[in-house]
């Protein structure tokens, strides 16, 4: 049975607190983000033990010692992805599947996001929340280690990266298309630099998006479990 009007109207009413705080504060600009913070109900993608905090701008635990992003930390990388519709984008670290909806509302019907994660737990809820959503005919959620990208759906416009990693997997800078943008975050288990990488006829052009904390990307180019 579906949730009651009043508790749906909470919902919307926190959620829409929320955004107008992330917008006062500088975190979402772009009217296409706002509105697709205003459309994405995060309360659908935490576990029922943390719901009644699923619209404060914090991060929250999601189990297996992972967690959902900060709103404000979605907002900004979001922004930075810069994603328009109809384009193919590989999300690394999907957790609970937040985020991967943020960016399907930008992609819109035409586009397509492929979600690693490597905790099959974790991936199973994703799967549930999108379908639950709405969202599953434009992400699919992928079991695997996200250090090595997914090469059978590359190459992709849009890359990026819910959690740290210690270097730019080389399969990742491979399987982003040629004008395409990867977010990153990268640096030591423990604090991190968010990097916005643009692939460039001469190469890769990094831009440092400021300093951030994710939790730790692990497998064959991350760090060791």
């Amino acid at each position: 049975m579906g949730a009651s009007r009043t508790a749906r109207r909470t919902w919307e009413l926190e959620r829409d607190a929320l955004v107008e705080s992330l917008v006062r504060r500088g975190y979402a600009n772009e009217p296409r983000l706002i509105e697709a913070l205003r459309k994405v109900p995060r309360h659908e993608f935490v576990p029922p033990h943390v719901r009644v905090a699923a619209y404060d701008d914090t991060p929250l635990s999601i189990g297996e010692g992972q967690t959902i992003s900060a709103p404000h930390m979605v907002a900004i990388m979001v922004e930075a992805l810069n994603c328009a519709p109809g384009q193919r984008v590989l999300e690394v670290g999907g957790g609970s599947g937040y985020h991967a909806a943020v960016v399907a509302e930008l992609v819109g019907i035409s586009g397509r996001i492929y979600s690693v994660e490597r905790i099959a737990s974790l991936a199973e809820a994703a799967t549930s929340a999108l379908e639950r959503t709405g969202y599953s005919d434009r992400v699919t959620v992928v079991v695997g280690d996200g250090s090595l990208g997914l090469p059978e759906h590359a190459p992709y416009d849009r890359i990026f990266v819910s959690c740290a990693a210690p270097y730019i997997p080389p399969p990742l800078a491979e399987q982003l298309a040629e004008g395409g943008r990867l977010v990153i975050p990268v640096g030591s288990r423990w604090a991190q630099d968010l990097l916005l990488v643009d692939k460039e006829p001469s190469g890769l052009r990094q831009t440092n998006g400021g300093g951030c904390v994710f939790v730790p990307l692990i497998g064959a180019y991350g760090f060791p479990d």
